[in-house]
């Protein structure tokens, strides 16, 4: 409980941090850019596309006649650029959080290892691809776990239950690994998945419910089209923001507990060079000559 209160607090202190904001704001300025390109190259051929796929659905052509006649105007040439501004906008979103996502963790991850760690050797237990490899396997498995336990939503209780627990679950194992891949050894990164699981796993359920804030915000923007470009980015900011925190009390409890975990067996193996190697050094040798041997 200690570490978990203490890992909080601090990674809610580095959210104030200049450098955190900044990282928080690229997913916008990101967005500025994409927004920027995709619009100077195809803005016009998009919302021609558009218009002529409005205008050749014949399920509407009367209702767009209709319209016409209340507003004396071409209905179809003012809503395409709507429907491409609202379509496109998710994709620009997505692809924006994506890339930031892809290097913000190990950023975070790397700033709270030089400001509270710097002494942590850093035994590099995990390749980046085989992190990116682990992390879209987990997905997979989530995305899966939901999809099946989609009939039991309709269930109130577990409908507030089930999705943050799915959710929490893939982001404990995808954050953990991600602080654990620059410092820890695979040994000790599965020894500390396995000591740790519990925490770590309401650490990922409580960032999966914080998650769930920037979603009610999208929603407000998408119901009130009047302030769509003004509710959307707040939301987007949200999200960067919570995910930042999320990464930030993942790598203040992961390399914490590593830090104590290599005092513990530093002064374990004192104690047995004093005179005698004390039972969990005994354990560590028993099971580092199993896995020598193949055995589970």
């Amino acid at each position: 409980m200690r570490l978990l209160l203490d890992s909080f607090w601090r990674a809610v202190a580095y959210c104030m941090l200049p450098r955190v904001i900044v990282l928080s704001l690229l997913p916008l300025a990101l967005m500025v850019v994409l927004t920027a390109g995709l619009g100077y190259f195809y803005w016009e051929a998009a919302v021609a596309w558009t218009r002529g796929a409005l205008d050749a659905w014949p399920l509407l052509a009367g209702f767009w006649a209709w319209i016409g006649r209340l507003f004396s105007g071409d209905v179809t040439a003012m809503l395409a650029p709507l429907v491409v501004v609202f379509a496109a906008t998710p994709l620009i979103v997505v692809v924006s959080l994506l890339i930031v996502a892809g290097f913000m963790a190990p950023a975070l991850t790397r700033l709270v290892g030089e400001r509270r760690f710097p002494s942590l050797e850093q035994k590099k237990g995990a390749s980046f691809f085989g992190s990116v490899a682990r992390s879209l396997a987990v997905t997979i498995l989530a995305l899966v776990a939901l999809v099946v336990s989609m009939p039991l939503w309709l269930i109130p209780p577990l409908v507030l239950i089930l999705p943050p627990l799915i959710w929490g679950w893939l982001t404990y194992r995808v954050m953990s690994f991600d602080a654990l891949a620059e410092h820890a050894s695979p040994e000790e990164r599965a020894t500390l998945l396995r000591t740790h699981r519990l925490p770590l796993l309401c650490v990922g359920v409580l960032c999966g419910y914080l998650g769930a804030a920037p979603s009610i915000v999208w929603a407000s923007g998408l119901l009130f089209a009047a302030a769509f470009f003004v509710l959307v980015p707040i939301a987007i900011w949200i999200y960067t923001l919570v995910f930042a925190f999320s990464a930030l009390w993942f790598a203040h409890y992961c390399l914490d507990a590593l830090a104590q975990l290599r005092a513990q067996r530093a002064v374990a193996a004192a104690a047995s060079g004093a005179g005698g190697a004390p039972a969990l050094e005994v354990a560590e040798a028993n099971r580092a000559a199993l896995s020598q041997w193949g055995s589970p």
